[in-house]
């Protein structure tokens, strides 16, 4: 039996999983785990725009509250 997954969910899920790699990879920037985040996770092309805007944020050293 399958379980429905709200899209936002996954998308929580995905960052989880690209903090995970950030973790295990010191010195490695987020946009190299976007992708591959995007095809684990079944994201749509909106919610991958939304990753690499937030991780290039915070690579300039935004906040996000």
């Amino acid at each position: 039996m399958s379980t429905v997954v709200h899209q936002s969910e996954l998308t929580r899920r995905a960052m989880d999983w690209i903090s995970g790699q950030l973790d295990c990879h010191p010195g490695a920037v987020a946009r190299v785990f976007i992708e591959p985040a995007a095809e684990r996770f079944n994201l749509s092309p909106l919610e991958v725009e939304f990753l690499q805007r937030f991780y290039v944020g915070m690579a300039k050293g935004e906040q996000h509250s």
